[in-house]
Parts: C-alpha cells; sequence; structure tokens
C-alpha cells in the first residue's frame, strides 16, 4: 500500500520529469532563479504534508536546473513520504552521481534500501555517511541500527536454513494437545469455546472483548491459529467464489490493522454469514496498531463461514513488512515471539488470487510483466513461501496500475505498472470481465480505471490517522456481476497510534 491519492497528477509530471533523460545530459541551458522558486514552492507544501504538490514542484525545479543534485535529494524524500521507494531510489542514485559529496543523497539511498528491505545497502551508505560526518549522532543512531538489524536477519535466516533442512516448522514448539487440556486462569473473563469449535457467538464475544482493548487467552489464540493453517494448508492458489443469483457479496481492500474501521465495516454491511460473503483482499496487519486483533477475528470467522468469507495475501502478509512495519512488535507485545513465528508460516499459505463466478479477478497488486499468463499458471504458483522480488507471485502482491499504456518500472522498487491495453489483453485471454485489486489508498476509497476494467478498492479510511481519505467496499451480486461501491469515514479508536510496536524501524522516518 502506498501513500498515492494524485496518481495521475503525479505520473503526468513524471512523463515530463527530466530525471535521467537525455536532454539534460545535453544540458541546453538552465534557469537557476526559476529553479530555486520552484524548490522553494516544494519546500513549503512538503511541510504542508502535501507530498504530491511537492514532487510536481521539484520536478520543475529539475527541469529548469537538471545539474543540481539537492532538487534530486528534495524529491527523493517526497517520494519516501509518498511510499515510492523505486522512484525515491532512483533520484537518491542520480543526486550522488551529480555530486559524490552530496551528504543527504546517502541518506536518502539508505531509506529507501531500507524500505525495500535492501538492509545491507542500507547499512553501506549509512557506514559511509558516519565516516564523512564522525561527530554526526544522528548518523552514528542510524548506523548502529541498520548494523542491529542486519545482524539479526542473518540470525533469523542461519536458523531458517538450518530448520529448512531440518523440515522443522514453529508447530514444533507448540504441543497443541496439552495445550487444549490446559486450563484458564481464573481470573480471565473473557470469550471461549469448547470442544475446539469454533461459533459466531465466540466471534461476537471477541469483539466485544477486544473493544475493551483486552486479549484473547493464548489457549485460544492459539487454537485459532491451528485451524487456520490446517485449513490454509488445503487451500489452492487461485480460489474460484460461486456467488449465487441474489447473494451479495463484498470485497473490501487493505485494512491493515484499524480494527474499529472493520467493525464498522460490519455495521454498515453486516457480519458475514451464507447470505453475506465477504472477500478481504490482502494487508490485514501492519501500520495500525490493532493487527492482533483484525487478524484474529477475520480468522475466527473464517472457521465460522469458510465457504462465505475469503482472505487473500498482500505485501504486508510478510516477514520482511511485518518486521518493518508494526506486526511483529504488536504480535511480541501482546503474545509472543513463537506466536510471530507461526502467523509466518501462516501467512504464507494465504492464497495469492480469488476468481468470481468465472469472470472477475480479485489480487491485491496487480498484472504481469509480460501478456502471455494464463489463469492456469498462477494456479502453478508455489505460493508457499516470502514474495520474491520479481515474478509473477511478485507482480500478483505488489504491481500498480497506470493510466498510460505499456509498462514502466514501478514507482515502489518492486512489481511494475501496467497500463490499460496490458489489463485489456490479460482480461481478453483469459475471458474475464475485469480485475479488483487494492494496495493503493485512493481518496473515496476506491477508484475505476482501465476503461472500467481495472478497479481499486481500498477500506482503511484516513490511513495511518493521517491521510484523510475514505475508506470503501464493493458489493456484486450473483447475477449482476457490476459493482456498487460504499465510501466511508473513519471512526474513533483508543489513543494509540499507529506504528505504536514498530519499534526501532520508525526512527528511519518510514512511518
Amino acid at each position: 500500500m502506498n501513500f498515492e491519492s494524485e496518481n495521475d497528477t503525479v505520473t503526468s509530471m513524471l512523463l515530463k520529469s527530466t530525471l535521467e533523460n537525455k536532454q539534460n545530459n545535453e544540458n541546453n541551458g538552465t534557469d537557476k532563479e526559476k529553479a530555486e522558486f520552484y524548490k522553494d514552492e516544494g519546500n513549503q507544501f512538503f511541510k504542508q504534508l502535501q507530498f504530491s504538490k511537492a514532487i510536481e514542484s521539484y520536478t520543475l525545479a529539475i527541469d529548469n536546473n537538471p545539474i543540481e543534485s539537492s532538487y534530486y535529494g528534495n524529491r527523493s524524500f517526497a517520494y519516501l513520504k509518498s511510499e515510492f521507494y523505486g522512484y525515491a531510489l532512483s533520484d537518491a542514485n542520480k543526486s550522488i552521481e551529480l555530486d559524490p559529496k552530496y551528504i543527504k543523497g546517502y541518506y536518502r539511498r539508505a531509506s529507501a534500501n531500507l524500505a525495500l528491505g535492501k538492509f545491507k545497502l542500507a547499512l553501506k551508505d549509512y557506514e559511509f555517511v558516519v565516516k564523512t560526518r564522525p561527530n554526526d549522532k544522528d548518523a552514528l543512531q542510524k548506523f548502529k541500527e541498520c548494523e542491529k538489524i542486519c545482524k539479526k536477519i542473518a540470525f533469523q535466516r542461519a536458523i531458517a536454513i538450518d530448520d529448512s533442512l531440518l523440515n522443522k516448522s514453529a508447530w514444533d514448539q507448540i504441543d497443541i494437545e496439552t495445550l487444549r487440556r490446559s486450563n484458564v486462569e481464573s481470573d480471565y473473563n473473557g470469550p471461549k469455546f469448547n470442544s475446539n469449535k469454533i461459533s459466531i457467538e465466540f466471534v461476537k464475544e471477541l469483539i466485544e472483548h477486544y473493544k475493551k482493548q483486552k486479549v484473547l487467552h493464548k489457549k485460544f489464540a492459539y487454537e485459532i491459529l491451528f485451524q487456520i493453517h490446517d485449513m490454509l494448508k488445503k487451500t489452492p492458489t487461485l480460489v474460484e467464489i460461486n456467488v449465487e443469483t441474489g447473494k451479495k457479496f463484498t470485497i473490501c481492500g487493505d485494512i491493515h490493522g484499524q480494527y474499529y474501521d472493520l467493525l464498522n465495516i460490519f455495521k454498515i454491511n453486516g457480519l458475514p454469514d451464507e447470505q453475506n460473503g465477504y472477500l478481504f483482499n490482502g494487508d490485514f496487519v501492519d501500520r495500525g496498531s490493532f493487527s492482533v486483533e483484525v487478524i484474529f477475528t477475520l480468522f475466527a470467522l473464517k472457521l465460522v463461514f469458510p465457504d462465505n468469507l475469503f482472505l487473500a495475501r498482500g505485501n504486508h502478509e510478510s516477514l520482511n513488512m511485518n518486521q518493518m512495519y508494526g506486526f511483529e512488535g504488536e504480535v511480541k507485545s501482546k503474545y509472543s515471539a513463537q506466536m510471530f513465528n507461526i502467523f509466518t508460516e501462516i501467512f504464507n499459505l494465504l492464497p495469492l488470487t480469488h476468481l468470481i463466478n468465472s469472470k472477475v479477478l480479485v489480487m491485491h497488486g496487480g498484472l504481469f510483466s509480460n501478456d502471455e499468463v494464463t489463469l492456469e499458471d498462477i494456479r502453478s504458483i508455489n505460493r508457499n513461501r516470502q514474495p520474491p522480488e520479481e515474478g509473477l507471485m511478485c507482480d500478483l502482491m505488489w504491481s500498480d496500475p497506470q493510466y498510460i499504456e505499456g509498462r514502466s518500472p514501478s514507482k515502489r522498487g518492486v512489481g511494475i505498472q501496467f497500463g490499460p491495453d496490458v489489463t485489456t489483453k490479460f482480461l481478453e485471454k483469459n475471458k474475464l470481465d475485469y480485475i479488483i485489486r487494492s494496495h493503493e489508498v485512493k481518496q473515496d476509497g476506491y477508484e475505476i480505471m482501465h476503461n472500467g476494467k481495472c478497479i481499486t478498492v481500498f477500506s482503511a479510511p484516513n490511513y495511518c490517522d493521517t491521510m484523510g481519505n475514505k475508506g470503501a467496499f464493493i458489493n456484486i451480486k450473483g447475477d449482476d456481476l457490476n459493482p456498487k461501491f460504499t465510501s466511508y469515514e473513519a471512526v474513533d479508536h483508543p489513543k494509540i497510534k499507529p506504528m505504536a510496536y514498530a519499534n526501532s524501524f520508525s526512527m528511519f522516518g518510514l512511518s
């Protein structure tokens, strides 16, 4: 997910941009005074948190003086705030190319690589800054923190390799039968279930329990995880959904740990049941500080209504994202590191796509880097792993639509951007009507692109308590696949800020 709400404007500005353009290299004249005016204008927009407008102004500054490294550094920072990490990295590289002594360029590049999970590259730049400016306390702090991250990841990978060779699972450390027989403390007054049977009454009690900011007992939490893990192991990568004539079906986008907004969806649209099916299209967790509540509620509902509620994997159902954006810290705070490892295994099993009535394909991110992909290719993806940096699985979780035709490098640095012609070819090849995806903030909670053939839905209103956007969901019926949109405002939540559990990662300014 990213902070984009003015994609058309930004894209059009980028098309005019002189970033690594041959005309820049020829340097056909500059207007330094005008460039400074646009830079100052961009700085004002940046201070007002209007990052799209800041990017426009910095782009105009670059157009008028394409050899000034600081303009690229400024635009890189605005891209970072907009979560366009691929563009941020390109601008940081350009700023360093123009002026190898421009220290902020190394800061920007380190932040972009950090956000992309390229921790060793980030560490290298922080190390350069520390050597260049040994008295810079901020740089030293970031270097030490990044070094800790690299060591932690190296240790985790070593353990993971050992576990893989021994065919170990995080469940090997849990004796589920002993846990089932264990007694619950007498002072626990939260929801319970008997005979390991999860009911809708239990879910309703759980919701009320969570509203009081209480924690589900670990006995019942592990039971939910055990059952959902067993269920998802038997689930295909592409799930086919049949919505019967007259029945309503709802597609929701990113929730991102905004539990009280999730409950508002249920208030507006009803809880899931046999007549009211749902598909939640990934990014259930991270950023919002009630991700544990979101995921346990959705998992419990999936167990109660396995044929009426569906869950897809987003790019934030992955280890790197969870380590950076809060879910790992939240699970460890409310439960344990052991439980977080189990979540990681479960997320690997989430399906990547859903096909509704053989006509509507739903994925979190978008389409592919070539035109030959079929539904059968998607079915055969090995999803039980961390997302790769390229290929079909990566594109399904990370790609974004664009307004212009063709394909472009991703603004995020992962996946691609695909145009209306790409969407049309894919739909025609696979005999589909349209696609639904999520992954991006939209001001009204949704956006219709590509002549109505590519729809984005995003369900986290006032994202991160700062964006002011609406959330939305889509309703369709089995005999009428025409999407109908409902937008809604954010609701109040307990005074716990987003990214409250992100720990050291928030210090990098990536929140």
